[in-house]
């Protein structure tokens, strides 16, 4: 695995995407940092900091969407499936490259607090719980992108697909405001799911009877559950919109200054459940 992480980090600056990743971080966050803390005056620099996480849903495609589709078009993958290292930690040396090109950005923001200290009071503790919660929740963003990316060999279309994902997710907790919160509403909701479902598993599986067979039990239940007590469906989907929002999260720690651990531990399990996706995805097309 260390073979990998040298070799992949190597690529992200000898590549230039690496230092253009950091600079463009750096360059932002040091605009909103330059308004907010140096201008206006704001004690934190939380503020700065959480207005800058739109550029990373812009930044991070770029930064993952080589990870693993360029090895497929290359054909360089089967070099690195038939080496002696297992999928796991072939997945996890790419994700450890990319989160310490990250990592150098948000060491140079932890410059940030002290000059604000050092120009009156600051809250050094509350603004470097800031920056590490704010590091976690981007690294969730790259493991979105390093999933997208192994399923497919384009690294545009995984760029692309990346862009498309993180922006739902940005906006989920607005969008969930447009849904209907009606039990009707919730129950046609999930059935759309079920078909993206099926779509899903059909991708991974090539399999029409496991793919149907498993979406038919799912609009099964729907169907059972909503004729039985259809108060189940109330605001179901615009709830599970809301849950999906990685920045309700963030914000807690960015604008309220409390660290929210419950907030970290869904962090760091939608991280393990994302690479365990694509390790599952890499490891179908080893024995393919």
């Amino acid at each position: 695995m260390l073979a990998i992480y040298k070799r992949e980090l190597k690529s992200y600056f000898t590549s230039m995407i690496g230092p253009i990743f950091i600079a463009v971080a750096v360059a932002f966050t040091g605009v909103y940092f330059m308004v907010y803390n140096l201008s206006v005056g704001y004690q934190y620099f939380s503020y700065a900091l959480g207005s800058t996480l739109f550029i990373y849903i812009l930044l991070v495609p770029i930064l993952t969407m080589r990870s693993l589709s360029e090895e497929r078009r290359s054909k360089t993958d089967q070099l690195l499936l038939t080496s002696p290292v297992t999928v796991g930690q072939m997945v996890m040396g790419k994700y450890l490259a990319m989160l310490t090109v990250l990592a150098i950005a948000c060491v140079i923001f932890c410059i940030c607090p002290v000059i604000v200290t050092l120009g009156g009071a600051g809250h050094l503790a509350s603004d470097y719980a800031a920056i590490f919660m704010f590091f976690v929740c981007v690294s969730v963003f790259i493991a979105v992108g390093m999933l997208i990316s192994s399923l497919t060999e384009s690294p545009v279309i995984a760029a692309v697909g990346t862009l498309g994902v993180l922006l739902l997710i940005y906006f989920a907790s607005g969008l969930a405001s447009y849904i209907p919160t009606t039990a009707m509403g919730s129950f046609v909701g999930c059935l759309v799911l079920l078909v993206l479902l099926c779509l899903i598993l059909y991708f991974f599986t090539k399999n029409w009877l496991v793919a149907g067979g498993i979406s038919a039990i799912g609009a099964a239940v729907c169907v059972i559950l909503y004729l039985v007590s259809p108060s189940v469906f109330e605001n179901l989907l615009p709830g599970v919109l809301e849950n999906l929002s990685l920045t309700e999260n963030l914000d807690t720690i960015m604008y309220t200054f409390v660290f929210d651990f419950s907030g970290l531990f869904y962090y760091l399990s939608a991280i393990f459940v994302l690479i365990f996706l694509t390790v599952q995805v890499v490891q179908k097309r080893r024995w393919s």
